[in-house]
């Protein structure tokens, strides 16, 4: 007796594109359009704090009244970008319309000194000596 033979299947043809219906499109590509002129942009950078400074308005989007929601306490741009899951362009464009409105109060951050003033440095250590 013999051993049955495998038969090789035969290669498919791969599917023929259906044309897309009008107005429907295939992986269409993600796309932020949100508020903005293009003309007005704050000097925004990923490190500055940003202060809520009223409720979300009635007539706020609704990225605004999350960012709102979370500039309780000071948050920089970088971690509200993280947290909304936002491109940082996208977030700057709606924190320069909230900056216009009033609604968020943007805080450069403190930039220490690298080095430190020798007076201060002598006088701690004389108070650290006469101890």
């Amino acid at each position: 007796m013999t051993s049955p033979q495998r038969q090789r299947r035969s290669p498919k043809a791969p599917p023929v594109a259906q044309p897309a219906k009008e107005g429907e499109r295939r992986n269409p590509e993600r796309m932020f359009v949100v508020g903005g002129d293009g003309e007005l942009r704050a000097d925004l950078d990923l490190v500055t704090l940003i202060t809520a400074r009223a409720d979300p308005p009635p007539s706020a989007t609704p990225e605004q009244t999350a960012l709102l929601r979370l500039c309780t306490a000071p948050l920089s741009v970088a971690e509200l970008s993280a947290y909304l899951n936002l491109p940082f362009s996208v977030v700057t464009v709606v924190l320069t319309d909230m900056l216009a409105d009033e609604l968020v109060q943007a805080h450069k951050p403190l930039v220490r000194q690298s080095v430190a003033d020798r007076s201060l440095l002598e006088a701690v250590m004389h108070g650290l000596q006469k101890l």
